[in-house]
């Protein structure tokens, strides 16, 4: 058995430095399953609730999260996806040729590492469910550390069988997701709507009022800060700014048929990031109603209260569901560095640390400021590739200019990188402008920068391509 285990990982081609060929292309229902699966996933669980208390209103909530998932979908369909269909590349192979070899490595182990620290935080959320049988102590609102061995082990075993299901590749990973969509999207639905009755909602009409004045009440709790439209709208948009405007499932839709796949994203977003959203936010009310500790934060027991072991399982597999191409995406990165070593190999290395993160409920617990610093941090290669791709030949300069001139550092884009997230820095310091929005301005600050130094350093004539 370990043999044809072995035998099949050795077999697992993802294609990390050539086009993908048109016989391993995907449907549109690949990407239907994957989106709805990723997105209604472990992290639906943290974010609704976080929502709760931040203290934000129920009309902020409604409206935020309509029109921002939409920017989202809109930023997959016409940003990412076009580019990504035509070069059937991995977002790693074509920074290499933009940026060199030399920063796309440095890039690729900062995105390694922020996808390490979003899995773990979704392998954290499948523990805090696997634990309830164990009487696991779960962790609170205000932890960072470790609270137990118990929990650690939990962690671990949760982390082994999610590294190797992300190891078996972008097809296993995409059927897993495919079986377990339609079932997760179920089950946040039944439990939000049985647990209405605990908060008076016998009736349509009833939801509303019970809405603002129970659920999302407009008055954040103890020690978070206060959520308004623009926090929730700017949040939605860009909590995977990284995969959309950073590009990363440039990745991703290498596999698709045509550029139109990118509206399959909208099965994620207004499944998975707002009727899941919705949903968990009402669980979690349903929680601290019933709760004598207003600070316990543990996706798991919140989901068991409402529908019992089947909520418990939902929220493993809505772990499992985020962590796996993420733990995928982050494999990718990775062997960019190393690109003569296997994949699957590079994956069970990315497991482990992904894991040895996922101990710290921290990164559960401040998960919003993550995912906006995470997107934040990684925006600024994606406006890179989109100027190269789109604008570059218009204004006659050179595009992925390290493959043309066998640069090994593009100085463009490196000025570009660490200019654009010193601007951001310095904006939120000096301006009080919160991470959520920093990206919008930031995108256009690197769009600027990227142009300008193009045109400040270009390539002597002398140069010639080494770059393969």
């Amino acid at each position: 058995m370990l043999k044809r285990f072995t035998a099949k990982l050795k077999s697992v081609q993802e294609y990390e430095r050539e086009s993908i060929p048109a016989s391993k292309l995907k449907s549109t229902r690949s990407f239907l399953g994957m989106y709805a699966g990723e997105h209604t996933a472990g992290t639906e669980f943290v974010i609704g609730p976080l929502f709760v208390a931040h203290g934000a209103s129920a009309v902020d909530l409604i409206w935020g999260l309509l029109l921002g998932n939409l920017l989202a979908v809109l930023s997959w369909a016409f940003l990412c996806a076009p580019i990504a269909v035509k070069e059937r590349i991995t977002l790693y192979y074509k920074l290499e040729k933009i940026c060199g070899k030399g920063l796309t490595t440095v890039y690729n182990l900062v995105n390694a590492l922020m996808f390490c620290f979003l899995a773990g935080s979704m392998i954290a959320v499948a523990a805090t469910a696997v634990g309830i049988p164990f009487d696991i102590p779960m962790p609170q609102l205000t932890d960072w550390m470790p609270g137990s061995v118990s929990w650690v082990i939990t962690v671990v075993a949760v982390g082994i069988v999610t590294t190797l299901i992300a190891t078996l590749g972008y097809e296993q990973v995409s059927r897993f997701a495919n079986i377990a969509a339609p079932w997760m999207i179920l089950v946040f639905l039944a439990a939000a709507l049985a647990v209405l009755p605990e908060l008076g909602v016998n009736s349509i009409g009833d939801f509303w009022p019970v809405a603002e004045t129970k659920i999302w009440t407009g008055i954040p709790m103890e020690g978070q800060s206060k959520f308004t439209f623009w926090h929730i709208l700017f949040f939605a948009w860009f909590c995977n700014m990284a995969m959309h405007i950073g590009m990363a499932d440039m990745s991703i839709f290498r596999y698709a048929r045509s550029w139109k796949a990118g509206f399959t994203s909208a099965a994620g977003m207004y499944v998975g990031h707002y009727i899941a959203w919705l949903a968990s936010g009402i669980l979690y009310a349903v929680f601290l109603q019933q709760s004598q500790n207003s600070l316990e934060f543990a996706p798991g027991p919140v989901a068991y209260y409402a529908v019992g072991i089947t909520g418990a399982i939902c929220v493993i597999i809505a772990g499992w569901t985020t962590a796996n191409p993420t733990i995928y995406r982050a494999g990718l990165a990775v062997q960019a560095v190393i690109p003569k070593s296997q994949t699957w190999k590079v994956t069970i290395i990315v497991g482990l640390v992904t894991t040895t993160a996922a101990c710290f409920p921290a990164l559960v617990m401040k998960l919003l400021d993550f995912v906006a610093l995470y997107g934040l941090i990684l925006m600024p290669m994606g406006a890179i590739i989109f100027i190269d791709y789109h604008l570059f030949p218009r204004l006659k300069l050179t595009s992925e200019r390290a493959l043309a001139t066998g640069q090994n550092i593009n100085w463009a884009a490196a000025g570009t990188w660490g200019i654009t997230l010193t601007a951001c820095l310095l904006i939120n310091q000096y301006f009080g402008v919160e991470i959520f929005f920093l990206g919008l301005p930031g995108w256009f600050i690197a769009v600027l920068l990227y142009i300008g130094f193009s045109y400040l350093l270009k390539p002597s004539a002398s140069l010639q391509p080494k770059l393969s």
